[in-house]
């Protein structure tokens, strides 16, 4: 009896004595809130190409991606570049002496409706639906008197207001 006595407070010692178990559980919660926004996703360079005398209307295109949250009604404007006076009289500037050359940007491929920053008036409408839409620039250099050669540059500034 005391060898199974002594031989019990060994196993004890050795792997411990019997515990009962016990739980407590809790809970937490996950969230996120998604805010109306909008972001510029991409914007395609417009090349006119290389051309020698302007004496026809060129045209390109250029895409524009817009993504934003699903539901959001937005906006998308463009400014008169940094060498025009306005978004009617758009111009890229270049060549040795700085000359102009006179283009037009549109929103529709019939090159109608000029694509400006006015709200309501002169910009591209859409909704988001949480995925990258794309659209389309029209743009045109009319036929004009041909200034020297070299490159010539404008820098569009693309605004997405929502």
């Amino acid at each position: 009896m005391r060898l199974l006595r002594a031989l019990t407070l060994l196993l004890f010692a050795v792997f411990g004595a019997p515990a009962n178990a016990a739980t407590a559980t809790g809970s937490f919660q996950v969230q996120i809130t998604i805010q109306a926004t909008c972001i510029l996703v991409s914007a395609t360079n417009l090349n006119f190409g290389t051309n020698g005398v302007l004496s026809a209307v060129i045209n390109q295109t250029s895409t524009i991606n817009v993504q934003c949250t699903n539901t959001t009604p937005y906006n998308i404007g463009l400014d008169a570049g940094v060498n025009g006076g306005s978004v009617t009289t758009r111009q890229m500037k270049g060549g040795p002496t700085n000359q102009l050359i006179n283009y037009s940007l549109f929103s529709n491929a019939g090159m109608t409706q000029n694509w400006g920053q006015t709200i309501g008036t002169d910009t591209v409408a859409a909704t988001g639906n949480g995925a990258a839409q794309p659209f389309t620039v029209f743009g045109q250099v009319p036929a004009q008197t041909t200034p020297s050669p070299g490159l010539y540059t404008d820098t569009i500034t693309v605004t997405v207001t929502y």
